[in-house]
């Protein structure tokens, strides 16, 4: 059973992702937060597989829980719930450690399957995002700790880079390309040494502000 946690202000929200993911039978929603604050406070202590989040909240932002849960080395595999003016917003979310992005209007094919994905250790990036947004990259001052010039990917670790992009686990690659899910793992650890980043979604950033994907 995977459990979620919903961030929001807004009730009816709330609500209707509740009654989305109630529909799912492997996916529970343990825990409902009204703002950022409380999201800070409750999230650690519940530990829940996955966070649904919303950006823009009263006391406390989304981008300002993912930072303090992110410092902290408490931020669980998180989805940012946003609406088509929030472009700037989610790639500042993204750099500070969520795993993907969904519209407030998903469907339930795609909230289910988004939550399973991350869940899972997948990211939501590169399907996802839209043009907006890749123009976005550039516009946002670089937030990343890396290598002006990043050392160059082999074939093998470009390969695996571009899966990374398409959202799939280190478990689902390894399969497509029928090699060890160790093997994989290395090439991933490779891959954020030679970028200069920390995890799979910053990789995934680094990779499309240089054109490598």
């Amino acid at each position: 059973m995977i459990s979620v946690c919903l961030v929001d202000d807004q009730n009816l929200v709330r609500q209707g992702v509740r009654s989305l993911l109630d529909l799912a039978e492997d996916i529970r929603v343990i825990a409902e937060c009204a703002d950022g604050a409380q999201a800070v406070l409750e999230i650690p202590r519940i530990k829940p597989d996955v966070v649904l989040l919303d950006l823009r909240m009263p006391n406390m932002s989304g981008l300002e829980v993912l930072q303090a849960l992110s410092a902290r080395n408490e931020l669980p595999p998180t989805i940012i719930l946003t609406t088509f003016d929030d472009d700037q917003l989610v790639l500042q979310g993204l750099k500070a450690g969520a795993r993907g992005y969904l519209l407030k209007d998903v469907s339930l094919e795609q909230l289910v399957e988004a939550v399973r994905t991350v869940a899972a250790g997948g990211s939501l990036v590169a399907p996802m995002v839209t043009q907006r947004l890749l123009a976005g990259v550039g516009r946002i001052q670089n937030q990343f700790t890396s290598l002006e010039q990043p050392d160059p990917l082999t074939e093998r670790e470009t390969e695996i880079l571009r899966l990374l992009s398409g959202g799939y686990s280190n478990k689902e690659i390894a399969n497509s390309l029928k090699v060890a899910e160790g093997t994989v793992k290395n090439h991933v650890s490779n891959i954020l040494s030679k970028l200069g980043v920390r995890d799979r979604t910053r990789a995934v950033l680094k990779a499309l502000e240089l054109g490598i994907v």
